[in-house]
């Protein structure tokens, strides 16, 4: 399993942010401190706030915040929600209804993977 440039990006982004808590940060800023292209990382805390992790506040103090602590935050819901769900094959139904000869394997291992994220906090990576 290999996550993309949108959790990595993602994840720092909110770190970021999570550091900066309660206060808030404009992308920019965030752009310049984590080295991740200004358009790439707009249309990352785009999905971040549509799924209502951060908040945004316009005008010349502006910017992003976290709408809740950063230890209520798990790693695996940030994760889910830039890359969708933690899943280490693409199977379909087979995998769900124990068909295949394998779905224990990957059934067992998606749901470790999804515990230990779920496990890490925003906080812990401070």
């Amino acid at each position: 399993m290999k996550f993309s440039t949108k959790a990595e990006y993602g994840l720092r982004a909110m770190v970021n942010l999570a550091s900066a808590f309660p206060g808030v940060k404009n992308v920019k800023e965030i752009s310049e401190e984590e080295g991740i292209s200004l358009k790439y990382l707009e249309r990352l805390v785009g999905v971040l706030r549509k799924n209502k992790l951060i908040k945004s506040f316009k005008g010349k103090q502006g910017g992003y915040v976290l709408v809740r602590k950063p230890e209520s935050i798990k790693v695996g819901e940030i994760i889910e929600i830039l890359e969708g769900p933690i899943a280490p094959t693409k199977c379909e139904s087979c995998c769900i209804e124990n068909k295949c000869s394998s779905s224990f394997v990957w059934i067992k291992l998606g749901k470790e993977i999804k515990k230990t994220l779920d496990g890490i906090r925003l906080s812990n990576l401070m």
